[in-house]
């Protein structure tokens, strides 16, 4: 599975690179602190995977990576091939990008 790392992430968005973030965490963990992603929780991810770009790089991201791995997976298996998971999720940004942020 491909991964990226926060400052990969980071440099990105800086760039304006034209990919998609989808959060696949719960709309009350989004609310607390996310980082302007897509929110699809990993409960709903099959039935809204229309929403999921087939046309440009998608980094899916939760927590702390694991929620964003299953998803991955799930994608996976609908045919998608244009996946990396956000290595160490929210906590890891937080961590390493940007301390003030909220992390439930």
């Amino acid at each position: 599975m491909k991964e990226v790392t926060v400052q990969e992430l980071k440099n990105m968005i800086e760039n304006k690179d034209d990919f998609q973030l989808i959060d696949v965490r719960e709309s009350f963990e989004y609310e607390v602190s996310h980082l302007n992603g897509l929110n699809i929780p990993l409960g709903g991810l099959l039935i809204e995977v229309d929403k999921v770009a087939k046309d440009k790089p998608v980094i899916v991201q939760c927590r702390s990576g694991k929620r964003s791995a299953q998803a991955i997976l799930l994608l996976e298996q609908q045919g998608f091939s244009n996946l990396a998971n956000l290595k160490g999720g929210i906590v890891a940004w937080k961590e390493e990008i940007d301390p003030s942020i909220d992390v439930y």
